[in-house]
């Protein structure tokens, strides 16, 4: 009384999901080698180990495919971000917080400058006049997402006296920009000592000796 029996439209829903998720990611895998206009959906069944029907039954057309599993890749990006952001609840009230932001900025870093993550903006971009929007909305599912639940852990570090009173999300960007932008110049720095100098950088801005500049947050 009270379980739950597996049925077998359950079990078929499960394989179609499962499905659909291997074409995305076959889809992605295959455009980030060669790119839209080389890539055919045979091509992306093959990788997905689909027929190409199948394909089709579930995204209409070669566009879509495109979008999705750009989309679906960045919310995987995104959501390998928020948890390492999220790693930042640990850090107590009585502690400094130094060791924690390092450790959050080392795995940043990791993960935006990893294949997956750069493919993710390469081919927002790439394709900008065929998919409008599509730049943006990658955006929305990583950096987005990831400078929004790094602003709350920083407030939350701010209210328990850790850093300085400020406003989170300038806090966040500020953060962030420190992280990536010597990657511009230096894409093979090392991850640990961009993290380190980031950190030392932020914490004589916004830690909790720290006082607030004219115009900044």
């Amino acid at each position: 009384m009270g379980s739950e029996v597996s049925t077998g439209a359950g079990r078929k829903a499960r394989g179609r999901e499962d499905r659909r998720q291997a074409i995305l990611d076959g889809a992605f895998a295959v455009f980030a080698r060669q790119g839209y206009a080389q890539t055919c959906v045979q091509e992306v069944a093959r990788e997905a180990g689909v027929a190409k029907p199948t394909v089709y039954n579930h995204l209409a057309d070669k566009e879509s495919l495109y979008r999705e599993a750009v989309e679906a890749a960045a919310d995987r990006v995104g959501a390998r971000c928020l948890a390492v952001v999220d790693a930042l609840r640990e850090v107590a009230a009585d502690t400094d917080p130094e060791e924690g932001l390092r450790t959050v900025g080392r795995e940043l870093l990791r993960i935006c400058h990893d294949e997956e993550a750069r493919a993710v903006q390469r081919l927002a971009g790439a394709e900008a006049a065929r998919f409008p929007g599509l730049e943006a909305s990658a955006r929305e599912r990583t950096a987005l997402r990831i400078r929004s639940a790094l602003a709350d852990r920083l407030a939350r570090l701010a209210l328990a006296g850790r850093l300085r009173p400020c406003e989170p999300e300038p806090a966040a960007e500020h953060f962030l920009a420190l992280l990536t932008g010597p990657l511009e110049y230096r894409p093979d720095a090392d991850p640990d000592a961009l993290a380190e100098a980031a950190v030392d950088v932020f914490l004589r801005a916004y830690g909790p000796g720290a006082g607030p500049r004219p115009g900044l947050g």
